[in-house]
């Protein structure tokens, strides 16, 4: 399976950037790539599941998914993956540790996309998208933290 990861260094303290991070509703109010997300369930042991719709600009189009996260505030990390939706796998893991008076944020992401007749160039081209939306999502979350 196709895998992207993501490396951030946010000048912001851990629990912000954290808190910042698990408020996914709050998403489409900075990132450009998210249209809506909304949370169906939640329970007190940090698993949550959400809905999804995302913005594909370069292929005129949404994609959706459902996704179950397992938040884990004592490590602060986050496991997930997608219980249905467009996408033939999505999961992955969100990592936050202190680091150099701030915060590092990891963020890695395997998926499946299957399109019919899919040629390399357009596999390629996928690839860069995700592995694009993965830095976008971090650099977003910088930018809020940092009040850029």
């Amino acid at each position: 399976m196709p895998t992207v990861e993501a490396n951030v260094q946010i000048h912001a303290p851990l629990a912000e950037v954290y808190a910042l991070a698990r408020d996914i509703e709050s998403f489409p109010e900075f990132m450009p790539d998210v249209q809506e997300v909304r949370i169906l369930e939640q329970s007190a042991d940090g698993r949550q599941v959400s809905k999804w719709i995302g913005i594909v600009k370069e292929f005129k189009r949404t994609i959706q998914w459902t996704e179950e996260d397992y938040w884990d505030d004592t490590n602060h990390t986050c496991t997930f993956r997608q219980t249905e939706g467009d996408f033939g796998l999505y999961q992955g893991t969100w990592a936050f540790t202190e680091a150099d008076g701030g915060t590092a944020v990891a963020l890695t992401l395997e998926y499946e996309y299957d399109v019919p007749l899919i040629g390399s160039l357009i596999k390629g081209l996928l690839h860069r998208k995700m592995q694009e939306n993965c830095d976008n999502m971090l650099a977003a979350i910088k930018a809020k933290a940092e009040g850029k």
